[in-house]
């Protein structure tokens, strides 16, 4: 495929779901269906030329595939700024991704928001979303990716917001908004930086001012933070994590597209990207952020009973282990993560979809409107009455968990590889793997909590339980196509080895060395992860294994009270239900703290400032215009000017009786001026 195909077909992929919008968004309404026609049509377009692309990639197979485009935005002289796409392997996978994981959105929401009130409308924002997420894949520079990315995250905002006549729906919107603005603060500072010192905004010529030295030590690293906050946002990194269990409130689809495949990716995406100019100070703040995340919020998980609230500090969890790689200087893992876990979560949320949708058509027929359908606790027994969903969660849970044969298994124990050997090389930095394996433990018990919690067991509730059914086949159809994709055979073609990372993916996304100075080659990093492999591996099972058996007595067995250990644990217990109170305490100590402030603020400004300062200042001029007024009118105007007009007015009507018209006086005045001039001239 020739580069200028490519980039028709790039630009076709951004811009097909952006025409939906604008149709939908205007007529959808009018439309059959409401429009969601054309919403499935375009985006199945897109998924086409996808994977167009994707197969060209890999008939090419070739590892440093390249290709840009761009045009001038601004030209000021001096000042110029360009904006184009760039396309490579990396570009065509993200696009893959994105454009499968909405296609799937599209089909299953046909059904799960059938009658909804705003249909259209909803339509139009997933068009919105897609054609955003595609810019930040495409950009080629830092504002085409900061442009795009604040698109994101409006669209996530409308999103997240779409049941709005609900508090909490409104909230969470607002929430995602404005907790994204704090790290889009930072990406924006990082981005100046880095324009300021370079004078261009192309990534290339970032890297290649990065290698000659023109940005350098501290400067660099601080502007690399600040790039990477903007990850710390998106992809819901502490301490800016709070945001995304709340984001559950938007529609389960919304969910499986925007928190498990694609918006909270686009944080990994971008650190992906701007790897090279990260110095080994910032990459090591990004690695103690991923791992951080990665344990505590797989430990807020294991206690949580709402289904989505677990997969949604899953979901953070898996960022973290993505970042962690990123930080460790093993990237490309990371990236593979992201593509494994966007199949393996988006099937998981559709799955608890499907399990919601059973519960509310059940709910609703017994015109309960009291229980929550979306508490495990409610649940229980669903394998024979949702069997296409329970075993398609149950592979995907599998893969999260990093069982063998499955997709999760390879890219974690790649990630897990890169910590123990970036660990070996740093050992005062061995809390890093200790993370990472503390997480892959927890969350191979929490998930299977969730599966057995759900589908095992008795039934909590027979009288729901007895109306529970299988989901429609436009539902279950992408939770079939996900789990099938989260089989580690997709992953090692042309190769058969289940416990072998070595496949397409790995030889045609190749690492890249840092341009900073005195950071480890991508050869000492890959020959650190290889001499890593096994001893990661054989860990990996065990955690893996340890975790699910442990699931498994607890809540299968019996063996091991939840109850009893609940209440031995209990101030563990409490913090990790809690979230660990992080939303109290910044309502407590940051949010409350600074609106009071504001309102000070705006006391000192509107009732201080304006009412005597800047009210007082307009009542002096008012008066002091008041006695220059009448200084001017009643003063110069009548007195002087006005007086003057008069005298002069009473002259010309004396002098105007001079003029009779008489010849005679006229010689009579002209001999009378002779006659003085003659007595002037005489003295």
């Amino acid at each position: 495929m020739t580069g200028d195909m490519l980039i028709n077909y790039a630009l076709g992929i951004l811009f097909f779901p952006l025409i939906s919008f604008i149709i939908l968004i205007f007529v959808g309404k009018r439309l059959p269906r409401q429009g969601d026609v054309v919403g499935i049509g375009t985006i199945i377009l897109t998924l086409i030329l996808s994977l167009a692309m994707f197969g060209s990639m890999l008939l090419s197979h070739d590892p440093g595939f390249r290709h840009e485009a761009s045009f001038t935005w601004i030209d000021l002289g001096d000042f110029e700024i360009r904006l184009g796409f760039l396309i490579d392997n990396i570009t065509i996978i993200m696009l893959l991704v994105v454009s499968l994981i909405s296609t799937m959105t599209h089909i299953f929401s046909t059904k799960y928001m059938e009658g909804d009130i705003r249909y259209s409308r909803y339509y139009a924002y997933l068009g919105l979303f897609t054609f955003s997420m595609n810019g930040i894949v495409l950009a080629n520079n830092l504002v085409s990716l900061y442009i795009f990315w604040e698109l994101v995250g409006v669209s996530s905002y409308l999103l997240i917001g779409h049941w709005f006549e609900k508090d909490s729906a409104a909230d969470a919107s607002k929430k995602a908004f404005l907790t994204n603005r704090v790290g889009d603060i930072g990406f924006f500072i990082g981005l100046m930086l880095v324009f300021t010192a370079l004078g261009t905004f192309n990534y290339a010529e970032v890297f290649e001012g990065v290698a000659k030295g023109a940005i350098s030590g501290t400067l660099l690293t601080f502007a690399g933070i600040g790039l990477f906050m903007g990850a710390v946002g998106k992809s819901s990194q502490f301490p800016l994590h709070i945001w995304l269990p709340d984001a559950m409130e938007g529609p389960t689809p919304v969910s499986a597209l925007m928190h498990a495949a694609t918006m909270v990716a686009a944080g990994v995406y971008l650190s992906v990207r701007l790897f090279p100019l990260f110095t080994p100070e910032a990459l090591l703040f990004i690695a103690y952020t991923g791992g951080f995340t990665a344990i505590f919020a797989a430990t807020i998980a294991i206690t949580q009973n709402d289904i989505k609230k677990v997969l949604a500090y899953s979901t953070i969890s898996q960022l973290g282990y993505m970042i962690l790689a990123v930080g460790t200087g093993a990237y490309v893992a990371g990236f593979f993560h992201l593509v494994t876990h966007a199949m393996f979560k988006a099937c998981l949320f559709y799955g608890s979809g499907s399990v919601i949708h059973a519960m509310h058509h059940a709910l609703h027929n017994l015109k309960d409107h009291d229980t929550d359908p979306q508490d495990m606790r409610n649940m229980g027994g669903f394998k024979s009455k949702m069997p296409i969903t329970y075993w398609t969660m149950l592979v995907a849970t599998l893969a999260i968990s990093g069982v063998p044969l499955f997709s999760g298994f390879l890219s974690k124990d790649a990630i897990l590889a890169g910590t123990l050997s970036f660990a070996s090389h740093h050992p005062q930095h061995f809390l890093l793997p200790v993370f990472g394996f503390s997480a892959a433990l927890i969350t191979a018990f929490y998930m299977f909590r969730l599966i057995f919690m759900t589908f095992h067991n008795q039934p909590k509730l027979p009288n729901v339980y007895s109306d529970i059914h299988e989901s429609p086949k436009p539902m279950v159809f992408p939770l079939i196509l996900l789990s099938s994709l989260s089989v580690f055979i997709f992953y090692t073609l042309p190769y058969f080895n289940p416990l072998s990372d070595h496949g397409w993916f790995m030889e045609l996304i190749k690492a890249k060395d840092s341009m900073v100075p005195g950071s480890p080659s991508a050869h000492d990093i890959a020959e650190g992860m290889h001499h890593s492999h096994t001893l990661t591996m054989i860990l990996s099972i065990l955690v893996a294994s340890l975790g699910i058996l442990l699931s498994w007595a607890v809540y299968i067995k019996n063996s091991v009270s939840a109850d009893n250990w609940s209440k031995r644990l209990d101030l563990y217990y409490n913090l990790s239900l809690n979230k660990y109170y992080f939303d109290e305490n910044y309502n407590k100590y940051l949010y409350q703290p600074f609106l009071r402030l504001a309102n000070r603020v705006s006391y000192i400004d509107w009732d201080l400032y304006d009412k005597y300062f800047i009210n007082g200042f307009g009542h002096i001029t008012k008066w002091l215009s008041s006695v220059t007024g009448r200084i001017d009118y009643d003063g110069l105007d009548q007195t002087i000017v006005d007086g003057l007009g008069r005298s002069m007015g009473k002259a010309g009507s004396s002098l105007k009786e001079i003029q009779t018209g008489r010849l005679q006086n006229y010689m009579l005045f002209a001999l009378f001026g002779v006659i003085i001039i003659i007595i002037f001239q005489s003295f």
